[in-house]
């Protein structure tokens, strides 16, 4: 396997470090900076050589970087893709209750949520905040790595047939905080952050389980943590941007906010975000509207996200044929209705990649009588034209509070995705 710097410890200290997209993209800035990475921002030119080099933009939870050390126009572009966002549980507007005696937050699950699992947990608080800074709006991100919420299950001598409850999102989620009065949340959070209470405006405040990522099991080969998917491809995507070997091709790492719900946002993969970062570097290095869509169509993107390992519990809810292990190697993810965007052509050019990474290689089919998930290949490629393969790492509990995978999968996974990026043109 060629060298990477990605290991399963190095992912549980960037997933404990990035509670929310918002703070991944702030701890993939911070290593971007320590590798020589500079921020740019879209509100200035990017003329006069500004996008030559290792640089990087930031908008709101979504984030491009690239290295253009060397490069001129027209240059295809290597693209790893993946999303900052999980499924969790988010603070509503009107967040203080009272109920029972109790003191409790109103909260609302973001994406497909697997609600059971974040019951009876030590939840914090992260996200950022949007205040009043002498009348113009700055923002802030905050994290509470304290256990303040909890969201308690019912206890099993008060359901019906003593065989569990069905979750309502409405009435069921909402999250204990205290007994009796306590003082409004944002006003509470806002001091935490260092504000005067009324200063905040606007927030993306949301929940975080505060059991640290482990390795486990009986010989430590499996990693337990929050947020593997998909912070599993951010970091994995991260090293393989950082570990690239120079190529006649630009290196690139798209992540993207919003994923777990559509994204359907100014940030997310449907949005203008990579194609416009893609335009302006084209003409940034000296290209012309034609060197953009030339360079648009020799490129190549792979779409990153978590894959289903086959469960050993419920194996038959798995294609018989295609049955996916934890430390087998990076998957590729194949679906005829397009759910994930792969074809011939990029199952062709991962499978290149992993046999030049030195990584054997997974083939991913979800059973035809089961509804599939999907991810940012298909809008992505749809949105820029890009050539698109959808690949993932095995995991366990997809869309839990606590998800599992091998740790041997995290530098293989990066591996392979460095080999991608480092591809001769």
């Amino acid at each position: 396997m060629i060298a990477t710097s990605a290991t399963a410890e190095g992912l549980g200290a960037f997933i404990d470090a990035s509670p929310s997209p918002f703070h991944v993209c702030a701890t993939v800035a911070a290593r971007l900076e320590a590798a020589g990475y500079r921020c740019l921002r879209e509100t200035d030119s990017w003329g006069d050589g500004a996008v030559a080099g290792r640089r990087y933009v930031l908008r709101g939870g979504s984030l491009i970087a690239w290295n253009a050390d060397d490069r001129d126009a027209p240059v295809p572009l290597r693209i790893v893709g993946g999303h900052t966002d999980s499924p969790n549980l988010r603070v509503k507007q009107h967040p203080d209750r009272q109920s029972a005696g109790w003191s409790t937050v109103a909260l609302e699950p973001y994406g497909g949520a697997w609600l059971n699992s974040w019951l009876d947990r030590d939840l914090g608080l992260s996200g950022r905040l949007a205040y009043d800074d002498d009348g113009t709006v700055a923002h802030a991100l905050i994290v509470i790595d304290e256990p303040v919420l909890r969201v308690p299950q019912l206890a099993i001598h008060l359901s019906a047939d003593r065989k569990g409850v069905q979750l309502d999102p409405q009435r069921h989620v909402d999250a204990i905080r205290g007994i009796g009065e306590a003082e409004p949340l944002i006003e509470w959070v806002a001091q935490r952050a260092g504000l005067a209470p009324g200063a905040v405006l606007g927030w993306e405040l949301m929940t975080h389980d505060l059991t640290p990522s482990r390795l486990i099991g009986a010989d430590g080969a499996l990693l337990s943590a929050p947020r593997l998917d998909n912070q599993g491809t951010c970091y994995a995507g991260l090293a393989a941007l950082l570990d690239a070997q120079p190529s006649a091709q630009v290196p690139m790492l798209a992540l993207f906010d919003h994923e777990e719900v559509g994204s359907g946002s100014e940030r997310g993969a449907s949005s203008d975000f990579l194609i416009t970062v893609c335009e302006r570097l084209v003409a940034g290095l000296g290209g012309s509207r034609e060197d953009f869509f030339a360079t648009m169509a020799a490129s190549f993107h792979v779409s990153g996200d978590m894959a289903h390992a086959t469960h050993p519990n419920y194996a038959d809810r798995h294609e018989p044929g295609h049955q996916i292990a934890v430390d087998g190697g990076p998957v590729l993810k194949v679906n005829q209705n397009l759910r994930y965007a792969s074809d011939a052509t990029g199952e062709a050019e991962f499978a290149l990649a992993c046999r030049r990474a030195g990584v054997p290689l997974q083939r991913y089919v979800h059973r035809a009588d089961l509804p599939c998930g999907s991810t940012i290949g298909p809008l992505t490629a749809a949105r820029t034209g890009l050539r698109t393969v959808d690949v993932g790492a095995p995991q366990l509990a997809m869309h839990s509070a606590r998800e599992l995978m091998g740790a041997a999968d995290v530098p293989m996974y990066s591996a392979a995705l460095q080999a991608f990026l480092s591809a001769p043109a």
